[in-house]
């Protein structure tokens, strides 16, 4: 391990503490007492602001409310970031402008010659959703929700907030999830008026704002259990549908692996029967292919696969 990679090191160990002393930087690390204070004055020289604790159980103590000094990143680091942003491109992120002035920052750390090899990666690695003729190009419709960076702000204080909808009703509610799918971000929330799960694309919600309630992660989950149905359908599948399985499923499906090489696996979930609910998942029950047995399976779902595939 180098010098620069040990110090990076301490310094996240030494930031995670209220205080430290040399004895547990040397049993730590397993380094010298002459180590440990070299380490700890260059720690210091770089500007983390540590102040020395007199007596029996003396040490070091970081002060709090300063600036921290610059983390030091290795090339192969910076390049690990810089392809994670190419690769997250076109995927209606949030905190867009934020990626870009992140970006510019990495390429300002390093030489030219560094700069100009991240930009031969620009261009020749591609990913889903970026355009080979012009990879720096962003499509209009990849462009994150406005809603969306207030909503995660939001949830980062409280998953219990009141959503707005379009026809401007109000619903006090507790988020369960925020995720991405079919091309857009859904929000699943139990309505805690009503006790019910929902799922909502979030070109629903015109409004989010904070509410006067407040559960604890354990009661959420409880009211989650509660709220969530029980299973209408029931799957086995074989190797073929676990592999089909992994490449794409709804954010719902969950499976359980009946043996150790993750390659057979049941399959239980509480279908919406809606028309638009079924026919998508009818039509996604046949992608995974013949690999498949239904063990249960609604008898709405039945006359749509006999309807459509038979």
């Amino acid at each position: 391990m180098n010098k620069t990679t040990r110090i990076n090191m301490i310094m996240r160990y030494i930031n995670n503490r209220s205080q430290f002393t040399l004895k547990e930087l040397m049993q730590e690390f397993n380094i010298s007492r002459s180590t440990a204070i070299r380490y700890v004055r260059t720690i210091e020289d770089l500007g983390l602001p540590l102040v020395a604790e007199t007596g029996r159980n003396g040490g070091y103590a970081v002060m709090r409310n300063q600036v921290l000094p610059a983390i030091h990143f290795t090339t192969d680091e910076i390049k690990m970031m810089f392809i994670a942003f190419m690769a997250t491109r076109n995927q209606q992120l949030p905190y867009l402008t934020s990626r870009r002035t992140v970006t510019e920052k990495l390429l300002g750390l390093i030489p030219m010659t560094q700069q100009d090899d991240l930009l031969i990666l620009n261009q020749r690695i591609i990913f889903d959703g970026t355009h080979p003729q012009n990879p720096n190009l962003l499509d209009r419709a990849d462009l994150p929700d406005p809603l969306l960076e207030a909503l995660i702000q939001q949830l980062i204080i409280n998953q219990c907030m009141q959503l707005t909808d379009s026809h401007e009703h109000t619903y006090t509610v507790a988020v369960t999830h925020l995720y991405h799918e079919q091309s857009q971000w859904w929000l699943e929330f139990i309505n805690l008026a009503t006790n019910v799960l929902v799922q909502w694309p979030l070109t629903k919600i015109t409004h989010v704002e904070s509410a006067n309630v407040n559960l604890n992660s354990q009661a959420i989950e409880a009211k989650l259990q509660a709220a969530t149905p029980a299973p209408n359908v029931e799957l086995h599948l074989g190797p073929t549908a676990v592999s089909r399985f992994k490449r794409y499923h709804p954010f719902s499906l969950s499976l359980s692996y009946t043996d150790p090489y993750q390659m057979r696996g049941i399959l239980r979930h509480h279908l919406p029967l809606t028309v638009d609910e079924i026919a998508f998942f009818g039509d996604w029950l046949q992608f995974l292919g013949q690999d498949v047995v239904p063990i249960q399976l609604p008898d709405e779902l039945q006359r749509y696969l006999r309807e459509r595939y038979q």
